[in-house]
């Protein structure tokens, strides 16, 4: 056994196993000029048991080799470290062998006799792979440090009841379905679950169903195997197996497409994938955690949702309370978000008048959490020094007190009722009036057609 094992900044390690000494005495000269470490070996099971000792990022493996040859090799080491990327030697005429090392876990293979340049590129493929799931590992290790777990604020009846039932289903394994309208917080609960169990120290993926293309779910939830489809010039690991460990977040599930549905459905019930391009699925192992605002049930009987589907990440449900229904936790929730936004504030000081506290605390939030979110980060660059008063407030809070002080002067039309609820669904969604149509139960052309009236009426009127 030859061993090259002092690693430089931005190499591998790699784990080579072959019978030919010609090969040994080549990978061991060249591996180290490519700017990586090498352990050389001259079979199988020297070759297991360099993995048992050490950690390896490659395995470069000889397919026909006595005793141990390279598929059980590769099974042996990915069963003992998973993240080893394996990429098999073969001969010409062993390329369906080739193959078949592909479905227990090798990345990538090379006939001999090899070109060296293309044992490069596929090891500064490796390299890219490991250096990015590092960055993703440090920057997560990063925001923990600085940040720590964000907690959920609220002091309510309906959001203790919350925290209640997460601190149950959090030590479980079991599927978690969070309910609730859009902004008020179902990933800030999917986190909590994952932070209070056995997987905290694990990948926490979260993805929006809505935001994906329909045609690139299927690769981005359960990856895909290089050349699966046009442009697929690497392989790439799925979210799924991202989360491998952890908890995986499947937000807006309601929006999934019928097919892939029927896709997530086989993933929940046995535990495997299986990449675009392969034939053979592996296990991962994955708590998953879904959301939605949509009514399953009722989509259910209309027939765009799966019935078993729906059974199967139903196991335990947690229903989120929109921010309307706790106004109690405003002032908490505006000062925990004032000082992530303002860190340099300080403690004991008075971030709100009380002018403006009564504004937060009397507003229906339509948006919930998410919109108070962002009134608070508009607020906190207007404002040079607490504390916030009612002119750092987004212009809607002010219109909408002007308009309370127009109405307390006597009664209005119901024409004027209409057009002061349609003006009011306006500034709420910051002038998306598709939104604000929406909201209110009319269409996009009947929206228009009132405010053009009320122009055209301004316009009539004498100076």
């Amino acid at each position: 056994m030859k061993d090259s094992s002092k690693l430089p900044p931005n190499g591998l390690r790699i784990l080579f196993a072959d019978d030919e000494e010609s090969l040994q005495d080549l990978m061991s000269m060249e591996l180290p000029r490519m700017g990586h470490s090498v352990t050389v070996c001259p079979d199988g099971a020297s070759a297991v048991r360099e993995a048992s000792r050490e950690a390896f990022d490659c395995l470069l493996v000889d397919l026909d080799m006595p005793g141990m040859n390279g598929i059980d090799v590769i099974r042996t080491v990915k069963e003992r470290s998973p993240e080893t990327e394996a990429i098999v030697l073969t001969g010409k005429e062993s390329l369906e062998t080739a193959v078949a090392a592909m479905r227990h876990g090798a990345c990538d293979y090379l006939t001999k006799p090899c070109r060296l340049a293309d044992l490069q590129k596929l090891l500064a493929e490796i390299l890219a792979r490991r250096d990015s799931v590092r960055s993703y590992f440090a920057t997560k290790k990063q925001v923990i440090q600085q940040a720590g777990n964000t907690p959920l604020i609220g002091a309510h009846a309906s959001m203790q009841a919350v925290k209640q039932l997460v601190a149950r289903v959090a030590p479980t394994q079991s599927t978690v379905m969070i309910r609730g309208e859009t902004g008020c917080g179902k990933e800030l609960v999917a986190r909590s679950v994952h932070d209070q169990s056995t997987r905290k120290d694990k990948p926490f993926v979260a993805i929006n169903c809505g935001a994906l293309p329909e045609n690139l779910i299927e690769s981005e939830l359960f990856g895909h195997r290089k050349g699966a489809f046009t442009g697929a010039d690497t392989q790439r690991d799925g979210l799924f197996e991202v989360a491998s460990g952890g908890s995986i977040f499947l937000d807006e599930i309601g929006e999934l497409p019928l097919g892939m549905q029927a896709k997530l459905l086989r993933v929940l019930e046995s535990g495997e994938v299986r990449r675009l391009g392969d034939n053979e699925p592996f296990k991962v192992d994955v708590r998953v955690v879904c959301a939605t605002h949509r009514d399953l049930e009722q989509m259910v009987e209309e027939g765009t949702f799966r019935e078993d589907l729906m059974f199967r990440i139903n196991t335990f449900e947690i229903h989120l309370p929109p921010l309307r229904e706790r106004s109690s936790d405003i002032p908490s929730l505006a000062l925990h978000l004032f000082r992530r936004f303002r860190q340099d504030a300080i403690n004991d000081e008075q971030v709100f008048s009380p002018e403006a506290m009564s504004e937060l605390t009397s507003h229906i939030w339509p948006g919930n959490v998410r919109e108070l979110a962002n009134v608070i980060e508009h607020a906190s660059i207007l404002c040079e020094s607490p504390p916030i008063g009612t002119e750092h407030l987004p212009k809607h809070f002010t219109d909408r007190r002007l308009r309370k002080e127009l109405r307390s002067l006597g009664p209005m039309s119901l024409k004027e009722m209409e057009l002061t609820a349609i003006h009011e669904a306006v500034a709420r969604h910051n002038g998306n009036k598709q939104a604000a149509a929406e909201e209110l139960g009319i269409s996009l052309k009947t929206l228009y057609n009132k405010l053009n009236q009320q122009a055209a009426s301004t316009l009539a009127k004498p100076a």
